[in-house]
């Protein structure tokens, strides 16, 4: 297997990429110790923001590395065919106060998935439903072509 082409996606193979999709893996980091989890996402190609929902219970590990206002890096990737593409966002995750929310965030966040609640061990109402915004200083999106001929 040989790599045929490795290029830099442009911003607009990385806008069109990132709103074709809607998962992808956010990584968290706080002090010396990560955090990485499955997660999805609604993205805003006009202002290259994500829109994130968390769903945990009261005392997770996900809600205490949240709580943390974390650095974050979120990774979104595919391989269709020969093709690998991946793109990752880094910056701060910020929490967003849902009495602050504008029509145009609502439409943002009504684009990710919407967390499956029956998976969850307790009931809708115990649990920590919380909004973020990640608004990234980088966002660095990659393709790589592979030969699989030898």
């Amino acid at each position: 297997m040989a790599i045929d082409r490795r290029a830099e996606m442009s911003a607009e193979e990385t806008d069109t990429f990132l709103g074709a999709h809607e998962t992808g893996v956010l990584s968290l980091a706080r002090a010396d110790e990560p955090y990485a989890i499955p997660i999805s996402y609604g993205y805003d190609a006009s202002d290259r923001q994500f829109y994130v929902r968390s769903v945990s219970t009261p005392d997770s590990e996900k809600n205490r590395f949240f709580s943390a206002d974390p650095d974050a890096r979120l990774v979104v990737y595919d391989d269709e065919d020969d093709t690998y593409r991946s793109v990752i966002a880094v910056g701060t995750l910020d929490r967003v106060d849902p009495a602050e929310l504008t029509v145009e965030d609502i439409q943002q966040y009504g684009s990710a998935k919407r967390p499956l609640f029956e998976i969850w061990p307790k009931a809708k109402g115990e649990l920590d439903i919380d909004l973020y915004r990640l608004d990234p200083e980088v966002l660095n999106g990659q393709m790589i072509e592979i030969s699989r001929e030898e």
